[in-house]
């Protein structure tokens, strides 16, 4: 077995949900990954805007080390959530650039920091806005991997699509009809227990 080495090792798991929920996109139209899903909007490219531009803050001005990328949808005028779609002056492309270039930039300060350098969130309360690298290394595998689940459950509703990657789905093998069965198996026993 060879030496596990921290800072690779969380690297690795924050690239596995980066592309994870990049994959999220591939193959759609222009509508169906801006479509909301949810009552409260969650959609596909929203979810690659707001995790591109959050990673932005807690890898730059956490670290004393900002991007320069404007974020205008987290200025103090913008609306509520604006971070969590995309306009329609927004394109796919300008949206997943920005997810890149976050890579990169986050990247940097990952590469340029030991994994307990200290920073400041400054959004968080004052009692725990002091972190280390590391911490924020591990927010930001759990904040990519939970937004990657939810674009996993809405391109599911769009298409039928899920799974970790192409090539690698990370589910136990069946065709639609296989799904359907189970999914009815499931609304059984839902029904039998909940009395419905």
């Amino acid at each position: 077995m060879t030496e596990s080495k921290p800072k690779a090792d969380l690297l690795r798991y924050l690239q596995v949900a980066r592309e994870a929920l990049l994959w999220k996109l591939d193959g759609l139209s222009e509508y169906d990954i801006r479509r909301p899903l949810t009552p409260t909007g969650t959609n596909l490219l929203g979810l690659v805007k707001h995790v591109a531009s959050v990673e932005l803050g807690y890898f730059g001005e956490t670290f004393g080390r900002p991007s320069g990328e404007p974020l205008p949808w987290f200025a103090d005028d913008a609306e509520p959530n604006a971070d969590m779609w995309a306009t329609a002056d927004e394109s796919r492309e300008q949206v997943v650039g920005l997810y890149h270039r976050s890579w990169k930039h986050s990247d940097e300060t990952i590469a340029a920091l030991t994994l307990d350098a200290i920073g400041h969130v400054a959004w968080w309360p004052e009692d725990r806005s002091e972190v280390t690298l590391h911490q924020i290394l591990v927010h930001m595998i759990a904040e990519t991997h939970r937004h990657a689940g939810h674009a996993d459950i809405v391109r599911e509703l769009i298409d039928g699509v899920v799974g970790l990657r192409e090539g690698n789905d990370n589910m136990p093998p069946g065709d639609q009809l296989a799904w359907e069965k189970h999914r009815l198996r499931l609304e059984r026993a839902a029904k039998e227990v909940g009395h419905g």
